[in-house]
C-alpha cells in the first residue's frame, strides 16, 4: 500500500464491529467489545490508520487528563504487521499530546513483547516500572506488564 494511501483519522463508535475484528485477530487476550464501547463512552480518543478504501489497518485508544496522555490499547492488524504502520500511529498519538500540552505519555505493554518494547524505546520512551500479573497469560497465569513513559521537553 503506497504511503499516500494512508491516513490517520479520529474514529467513532460507528467502527466498533470493525475495530473488534482487528483485536480478536491481533491478540490472544483480546479486550471484550464492551470495554471498547465503554471506552468511546466515555469520551476516550481512538484514532485509527486507515487505508485508500477506509479500512482500518490500526488503531488506539488514547485518553489525555490534567497533561497526562495514556496508551490504553493499540492494535495493527497482523496482516499489516511489519508496513511501519504501528510507528506511524505512535508518532501521531505523540503529536496530539503535545498539542494538549501534555507533560508525560505513558502505556503498559507485555514484559514480553519485544517488539512493541523496541518501537517504544526508539521513539524515546523509557521504563518507569513493573506492574506485576497485569495481563491474563493462560489459565491461571499473568505476566508483567512494564510501565513506559515519555516525558516532552
Amino acid at each position: 500500500m503506497a504511503e499516500a494511501d494512508v491516513r490517520i483519522e479520529r474514529l467513532g463508535v460507528s467502527r466498533l464491529q470493525e475495530l473488534h475484528a482487528i483485536e480478536l485477530r491481533g491478540y490472544p487476550y483480546p479486550w471484550a467489545q464492551k470495554i471498547m464501547q465503554d471506552t468511546f463512552k466515555a469520551g476516550t480518543a481512538c484514532w485509527g490508520l486507515l487505508g485508500g478504501e477506509g479500512q482500518i489497518l490500526a488503531y488506539a485508544f488514547l485518553s489525555i487528563a490534567v497533561g497526562e496522555a495514556q496508551l490504553l490499547n493499540i492494535c495493527v492488524d497482523p496482516e499489516q504487521h511489519g508496513k511501519g504502520f504501528g510507528r506511524r500511529l505512535m508518532q501521531h498519538l505523540m503529536d496530539v499530546a503535545r498539542e494538549e500540552f501534555c507533560t508525560i505519555f505513558l502505556l503498559e505493554v507485555r514484559r514480553s513483547n519485544a517488539a512493541a518494547r523496541r518501537l517504544y524505546a526508539s521513539l524515546g520512551f523509557t521504563t518507569l516500572g513493573v506492574r506485576k500479573g497485569y495481563y491474563p497469560n493462560g489459565p491461571g497465569a499473568s505476566e508483567d506488564a512494564l510501565v513506559m513513559g515519555y516525558e516532552f521537553t
